[in-house]
């Protein structure tokens, strides 16, 4: 395993990113290890660069302190990608292309790993959980880590396990989320704010969103697609659009569900997400996008149909077996 502070101590410079649209998981991992190498290496200049995420992390220590990548004018001499491959991370791309060194750290199965250094564990809760392994390598006592780091990384291992519900949840989960709340935070706010609390807006959306999906495949798959108009009728961007795929996935009887918003004309960001029974991994990864057996996404192009239809072929194609 990697040792961070090793591998960062003699820098000058560290750039922390994570994938586009990030999610609780990407910007928990990223501020974990944020405010850990901000202690542990003063001397060190760290930045956390992500594209505009979610309000509702805005309460997390750090948060306010994420650039754009269009704020950062310089290279720097190590860059970590989290929670992603080093292609999916957007405009912040040109700092791992300059960097030193790049190190990889991921949960993601469709991840093989790359970089200088990386360390990949794809049955692992979250990349949140991994930054805590890190952790325990680089810092054996523990002397840097607070309250703040134990929150943000709770939040992410939360926000990937469903809050703890979902298969990946470990008995490794479980042990370091006990260590985690001996930091004495309010955990229980935590997961009101980030996981289950919703704007207005995104409730209409996600009503709407809900009562205009289609089941096919004799009920064992669920759809619903916001197109532009809709976007715009509304006023509502894709962060308003957290956790409508999951409500799609617990409709009784159905065993993978799929949402999907136009970014622009005949082009859709898809998600996917599985009961158990289809490897949802396999059809993203199909389509050049990639994740969890439960949980995946890709992007496509065509009409509405066109993208049902062909995600259909695939996944009928697992349903077979």
């Amino acid at each position: 395993m990697i040792n961070i502070i090793e591998l960062c101590k003699h820098q000058n410079s560290v750039c922390i990113t994570g994938h586009v649209r990030p999610d609780g998981d990407c910007v928990g991992s990223c501020l974990g290890l944020y405010l850990f190498l901000k202690k542990a290496l003063p001397e060190c200049k760290v930045n956390v660069v992500l594209e505009e995420s979610s309000g509702s992390f805005a309460g997390l220590k750090g948060y306010e302190e994420i650039l754009r990548a269009d704020q950062c004018t310089e290279p720097f001499d190590v860059v970590f990608v989290l929670d992603s491959t080093l292609e999916r991370c957007g405009e912040a791309h040109s700092f791992v292309e300059t960097a030193k060194m790049v190190i990889n750290v991921d949960h993601h199965i469709s991840n093989t790993g790359s970089g200088n250094a990386s360390y990949i564990v794809t049955d692992a809760s979250s990349t949140s959980e991994l930054i805590y392994d890190l952790i325990q390598v680089a810092d054996p006592q523990l002397q840097y880590m607070c309250e703040d780091i134990a929150q943000a990384i709770y939040m992410g291992v939360a926000h990937d396990t469903g809050i703890f519900q979902y298969s990946n949840t470990s008995p490794k989960t479980l042990r370091m989320i006990a260590d985690l709340l001996e930091y004495k935070f309010d955990f229980s706010k935590l997961v009101d704010e980030t996981f289950y609390e919703k704007t207005y807006l995104q409730s209409q959306i996600t009503g709407r969103a809900i009562l205009e999906s289609i089941r096919f495949m004799d009920g064992k798959c669920i759809v619903s697609a916001i197109d532009l108009k809709m976007m715009h009728f509304y006023n509502v961007t894709s962060k308003d659009f957290e956790g409508i795929v999951n409500q799609l996935r617990i409709v009784k009887g159905v065993e993978c569900a799929i949402f999907m918003y136009e970014t622009e004309r005949f082009e859709y960001k898809v998600s996917l997400r599985s009961k158990g029974k289809l490897d949802v991994s396999k059809v993203a990864t199909y389509f050049g996008g990639g994740g969890h057996v439960r949980a995946a996404g890709c992007n496509m192009k065509g009409t509405f149909h066109d993208v049902v239809n062909n995600l259909s072929k695939q996944i009928a194609l697992q349903m077979e077996d």
